[in-house]
């Protein structure tokens, strides 16, 4: 039986990371692409170290490294699912729109060879600002929009659960978090959506706790880089490896991703042509679906800040590509 194919892009701390639990969990074989730097080939060496990894744990999975910037990207062919974390962070004075041109062009590369050698395959975007990335990789590619997630909403949920767990003695299994909007300072944890056991979040918690829990939410990435000096990796490439499975597995799983919307569900969140958080059905095909949630009055406020937000971002988007 073919084993499908996962194609990461971008071997730092979160792509390395997505390579390690896709083959703890055999989700299939697996490429790996890095640049080459001053003579040391990364996206080799982590292959072949990840190789003998997975024949420890018995995963009869294949798994080779490619520095793209040498051989190029013709190892993307067959691929089921491209996952792209390659990118440079935001640094000292650089701008947001500085951040997002040099973002851009790399991406640039990345989506013509998608193109050619990967046309057939979904494409999980991790790399920011997400939202915009995600949008800018739907332009370039020409994909079906349904074919192209980016990865946010997975991440900030469990976040969200993370903090409703100080304040509540109970299993994460038996909390259910939902977060909405941009994967930023605008994100929408959604109150009226988020239970614990089968009660409303908003019957447990107090007015007090819940501003804590969404203000403690919102500044979560932030507060690792304050501690690290760098992004999290960790949880975000659990966050994508979860979408791999309800994917490669076709699922049909339930989550919130960085999605395109269009038409009835444009319609729905009143935001047309942007690419934003909201819980979508994940299979083999990439969205399956779309959940269209009923908003409070102040989640929908809260929301449509976000996508003012990350409209604004996306039009600078368009005249940059």
């Amino acid at each position: 039986m073919r084993r499908q194919k996962i194609s990461i892009i971008g071997v730092g701390k979160v792509g390395e990371n997505v390579a390690y639990l896709s083959a703890v969990l055999g989700l299939g074989d697996m490429c790996l692409f890095g640049r080459h730097k001053g003579g040391l080939e990364p996206a080799k060496a982590k292959a072949i170290d990840l190789k003998q990894m997975a024949v420890l744990m018995g995963r009869d999975i294949h798994i080779e490294g490619v520095s793209y910037d040498v051989e190029g990207f013709r190892a993307l062919e067959d691929s089921s699912v491209v996952v792209i974390t390659a990118g440079i962070p935001r640094r000292g004075s650089m701008s947001r729109e500085e951040l997002l041109s040099e973002n851009i062009k790399i991406l640039r590369k990345f989506t013509d060879a998608i193109r050619e050698y990967a046309p057939h395959s979904v494409v999980i975007v991790v790399s920011n600002p997400v939202d915009i990335l995600t949008y800018t990789t739907i332009q370039l590619t020409g994909f079906d929009h349904r074919k192209v997630v980016g990865m946010a909403g997975v991440l900030d949920s469990a976040r969200f659960k993370t903090y409703v767990r100080r304040t509540v003695d109970i299993s994460y299994s038996d909390i259910r978090a939902l977060v909405l909007g941009t994967h930023g300072d605008f994100m929408v944890p959604v109150m009226s959506n988020s239970f614990i056991g089968n009660k409303p979040l908003e019957e447990v918690l107090s007015a007090k706790e819940i501003d804590e829990v969404i203000e403690e939410t919102r500044l979560g990435g932030g507060s690792i880089v304050k501690l690290m000096g760098t992004s999290a990796y960790y949880a975000p490439a659990a966050s994508v490896v979860l979408m791999l499975e309800a994917i490669i597995n076709d699922r049909g799983r339930v989550l919130p991703c960085s999605a395109y919307l269009a038409g009835e569900v444009a319609k729905h969140y009143e935001a047309e042509d942007i690419c934003i958080g909201v819980p979508v059905v994940l299979g083999k095909e990439g969205i399956r679906d779309y959940e269209l949630i009923n908003l409070s009055g102040y989640e929908k406020r809260e929301f449509l800040r976000s996508v003012n937000s990350i409209r604004k971002f996306t039009q600078l988007a368009k005249s940059m590509i």
